[in-house]
């Protein structure tokens, strides 16, 4: 007795009308909207990124962009409550 198989199923391609296509993107900043947000030089965010100090970013070709999560992440990060004290209770608080 022989079973059938099912044929395998086409790819699957997502199309301009598709209603995955129109799911909201990440909301990103470039270097100059976040150098802009934290009124810095563009140039102090290129020394972050080559130091690791800065938020996290992406970088797809020659283009560097920030998700606007990771902007807030880092921004809760570095609060602090006097000059010497960190808000107790947020990451890398110390």
């Amino acid at each position: 007795m022989l079973l059938a198989t099912p044929a395998p199923e086409a790819p699957v391609f997502l199309s301009a009308t598709s209603p995955e296509s129109t799911m909201p993107k990440q909301l990103v900043l470039t270097e100059a909207d976040l150098a802009s947000r934290w009124a810095m030089s563009p140039k102090t965010l290129q020394r972050w990124r080559m130091t690791g100090t800065g938020p996290t970013y992406l970088k797809l070709g020659k283009r560097v962009s920030y998700p606007l999560n990771a902007v807030i992440a880092f921004e809760n990060c570095v609060q602090h409550v006097s000059t010497s004290k960190r808000i107790p209770g947020k990451a890398g608080a110390a």
